[in-house]
């Protein structure tokens, strides 16, 4: 069974290794209702405690086939389903110039809180983030006291951001005022801002620690070559736009080299370092990695079961460190 670990101080206990529901809103490619349904009792029967939705996946959909799966289990209430509230239309990420009463009014977040309720058949959210969010809000953070209310009004469990790609450290001043329970975060063997202050921070606060896009959106599992083209129904079709995938291609290539350096290569596979790289920092509660099938899930949960990576590889993956923008916003 998948190691579990705490969730910042907040009494709670979740798998190293979390279901990623984004696939199952179909905006990964084709993926019928069926296969997901089979890949999250997988992940559910192997020991998965946190499963990770929004709205936003298939405008709901991901949320109702969790909640289908959740329905069928007599030990639903042992998994944490952490979804995501979006803003209200505008730019993502909101610009410095958005204001909170536009993106998230009091009115707009109780009415879409209520449809994660409905579709997911619960009375309280497990854990409702913010999808994304400005610092240009941090001086006037009303949309989270807003959810604090909530909260002591039992429809949510914990609060939290989902944070802006482009400017990560921006909930650390929420984080230690209070606001948020729980943060998630991008960090893997490009993105390595969090190591920073983030997670320095999370511990002082006892902030919980959500990873996401521990592969890259599936390039670190070293699978796709340099002229690899999506299919246009895959947002990665966007995301790895241009010479973006050869640029890519070659950088895990140098990242493959420094595992073989280790004679680890027959041991562990790059999906298994990338997910093993972004459990490395003790601060870390759970990753979260997309499940299309069960061959996905076998391997996510294997990779999180293999020995922790040697300090000495670790400290060699440090270089891979990427500043390369935020790529979500397309070419």
């Amino acid at each position: 069974m998948i190691k579990q670990r705490p969730l910042g101080d907040h009494s709670l206990a979740v798998s190293e290794i979390g279901f990623g529901g984004w696939p199952l809103g179909g905006q990964w490619g084709r993926q019928t209702d069926e296969d997901s349904v089979v890949a999250l009792h997988a992940a559910l029967d192997a020991g998965v405690t946190m499963v990770d939705t929004a709205a936003g996946y298939g405008e709901g959909r991901s949320e109702r086939v969790i909640a289908g799966v959740l329905a069928e289990r007599s030990a639903a209430n042992d998994v944490l389903v952490a979804t995501k509230t979006p803003p209200a239309p505008g730019p993502w990420p909101p610009s410095p110039y958005c204001r909170w009463q536009d993106r998230y009014s009091a009115a707009y977040l109780r009415d879409n809180v209520q449809q994660r309720l409905t579709n997911l058949g619960v009375e309280r959210l497990g854990l409702l983030q913010l999808h994304t969010w400005t610092r240009a809000w941090n001086e006037d953070p009303q949309p989270l006291l807003v959810l604090r209310r909530m909260k002591e009004e039992g429809k949510l469990g914990l609060v939290g951001i989902s944070t802006p790609e482009q400017d990560q450290n921006c909930v650390i001043p929420l984080m230690q005022n209070g606001l948020v329970d729980v943060v998630q975060v991008v960090f893997n063997l490009f993105h390595q801002q969090p190591a920073a202050q983030l997670f320095a921070a999370a511990e002082e606060t006892g902030t919980g620690v959500i990873v996401r896009v521990a592969l890259d959106e599936g390039a670190l599992t070293g699978k796709y070559a340099a002229d690899h083209v999506f299919p246009d129904d895959d947002f990665r079709s966007q995301y790895f736009a241009g010479d973006r995938m050869a640029r890519t291609a070659r950088r895990v290539d140098a990242i493959r080299q420094d595992v073989a350096k280790f004679g680890l290569t027959e041991r562990y596979s790059l999906a298994d370092v990338a997910i093993k790289f972004a459990l490395s920092p003790p601060q870390v509660s759970t990753v979260i990695v997309g499940m299309r099938n069960t061959q996905q899930v076998e391997q996510n949960v294997a990779a999180a079961a293999l020995p922790d990576l040697p300090e000495a590889l670790l400290h060699v993956l440090r270089r891979h460190d990427w500043h390369r923008g935020v790529w979500y916003s397309g070419k």
